[in-house]
């Protein structure tokens, strides 16, 4: 009887780990997309530069199934008055195009409009004097474009 049991039990549980896997869809983004995403999209240099290293390494994340694709700026230059924006512009379209995919993207679009001017500060800070005035309010102004329009 014990035996039997067993078999049973055991038959069981191969029938249930095999509706768990066919349940399951073998290409679904990884648990921890959520986590990820908002390590990547915060004000801190250190959230850009892990951004900065997956986007130079997107086949390694492929299992999440962010979405890449940027326009840079969009209809601004991405290199206003020589000030390399292009990067910053990047990674906030990387941020509402995957809180868009979400379905969050209203809770969290102050916080990606934020990141980038930070960003974009940051990028201001390589510079001083006129230069640096000059591409602070630069910075300013695309910031505005997108907390408005964005």
């Amino acid at each position: 009887m014990r035996r039997s049991a067993t078999k049973t039990l055991a038959a069981s549980g191969i029938a249930l780990t095999a509706v768990i896997a066919v349940g399951s869809p073998a290409n679904a983004a990884p648990a921890d997309k959520p986590q990820v995403l908002a390590s990547w999209t915060q004000t801190s240099q250190a959230s850009y530069n892990a951004w900065a290293s997956a986007n130079a390494n997107k086949a390694a994340w492929s299992a999440y199934g962010f979405d890449w694709t940027t326009d840079y700026c969009s209809s601004s230059p991405d290199n206003p008055f020589g000030f390399p924006f292009a990067a910053s512009c990047n990674r906030h379209d990387f941020g509402y195009r995957n809180y868009k995919a979400a379905g969050t993207f209203p809770a969290n679009k102050n916080r990606l409009d934020s990141a980038f001017y930070e960003d974009l500060k940051r990028v201001c800070a390589r510079y001083s004097g006129a230069t640096k005035s000059s591409c602070d309010g630069t910075a300013w102004t695309y910031y505005q474009a997108v907390r408005l329009v964005g």
